[in-house]
């Protein structure tokens, strides 16, 4: 083997791209969110009330910025993909990006949470980078499963501040952007999706104490009503046999009088 052939494989891995300092950091601020309830969806199925955890992380350089936002659900695991939002800010090219190729997805879907996502990224660029332009993109159809989908999809986008074109008749290609970051809108429906702090989350899970306390009591009184008339039952059933028997006992005696 020549040391060409050796060096080959090297070369090979210095020329693979390196994952990006950033990718996949950890949350590093957490809040709580309320999920509001709401009725029964026909595609997305119940919509109980639900707490779930909101976690913030950003790192900044010359160069770029990153804001990165997650959410985790109590009891149940997601896709690495999943309830995940990342705005990036290029410093050089002075553009703000909102995701990824492969879309915002999310779980629970249709609760509100993907709006309160980019809102607060929208939020944190308007801050920082009012006059940045909005890196657009590609929209996918093979994600969108229905027209209802695809209606609901383009309107997200638009509530946001987004403009979204499409290039066919058909409506077969489209894509998102904004003229700057300055166009978009950091809002969302507050009646779905409240944050809750931590004092306030004190507040319920003290209340909830409470009231579970006073449910205990309130069952152990039953209880105790409930043995009580138990036990005069039992002394009803006890005393309507004797006059059973008692009756009994007359009507034999009665009969046999009379027979005599």
């Amino acid at each position: 083997m020549t040391d060409t052939d050796a060096q080959q494989p090297e070369n090979e891995a210095a020329a693979a791209p390196q994952p990006h300092p950033w990718q996949d950091l950890p949350a590093e601020q957490f809040r709580l969110l309320r999920l509001a309830p709401l009725p029964t969806d026909r595609h997305t199925g119940a919509r109980p009330l639900r707490f779930v955890q909101f976690g913030r992380v950003e790192r900044h350089s010359p160069e770029q910025s990153l804001l990165r936002l997650s959410i985790e659900l109590p009891g149940q695991r997601v896709r690495r993909e999943q309830n995940v939002l990342e705005v990036w800010a290029d410093h050089r090219s002075r553009e703000v990006r909102f995701g990824t190729d492969q879309g915002l997805q999310i779980e629970p879907a249709n609760r509100g949470i993907g709006r309160f996502l980019v809102a607060q990224g929208v939020r944190w660029a308007r801050q920082r980078w009012a006059n940045y332009q909005v890196e657009g993109g590609a929209l996918a159809l093979k994600d969108i499963p229905s027209e209802e989908a695809r209606q609901r999809r383009d309107h997200f986008l638009r509530a946001q501040g987004f403009e979204v074109e499409y290039q066919d008749l058909l409506q077969m290609k489209a894509s998102y952007g904004a003229q700057s970051v300055s166009a978009l809108l950091g809002e969302w429906n507050s009646e779905r999706l409240q944050p809750v702090e931590i004092i306030e989350a004190a507040a319920m899970l003290q209340q909830a104490d409470q009231k579970l306390h006073e449910q205990e009591v309130a069952l152990c009184k039953l209880e105790q009503k409930n043995k009580l008339l138990r036990h005069e039952d039992s002394s009803l059933r006890f005393t309507i046999m004797c006059l059973v028997a008692l009756a009994l006992f007359q009507a034999g005696l009665l009969i046999w009088i009379a027979t005599r």
